[in-house]
């Protein structure tokens, strides 16, 4: 006589809960990966945070949204990015030692 053990259900972890968000390719997630650390070179951990997660009206979207989604969103951020840099060192120079 042997004992049958109860077939063991698909997951390991019954307590583990299912993602409902489907992940990124490695195509979004390196997008993402190069704005990030672009905005955080340009403006700094806080402003960078705050830059990519809000709405960006001249954008049209979320900035961290956009660049994930294509290369032309990736593009559009970036430059941004580069007309913010040169917003800040024009302010910068301006408002020098004088």
């Amino acid at each position: 006589m042997s004992e049958e053990k109860p077939e063991t259900p698909g997951r390991t972890n019954p307590w583990r809960r299912r993602s409902k968000v489907a992940p990124i390719s490695p195509e979004q997630a390196a997008r993402q990966g190069e704005i990030s650390r672009l905005a955080f070179l340009v403006l700094g951990r806080e402003q960078a945070i705050a830059f990519l997660n809000g709405e960006h009206e001249g954008l049209g979207g979320r900035p961290l949204d956009l660049a994930t989604a294509s290369e032309e969103g990736r593009a559009s951020v970036e430059a941004e990015l580069g007309r913010m840099k040169y917003r800040q060192a024009a302010k910068d120079e301006n408002t020098g030692p004088g």
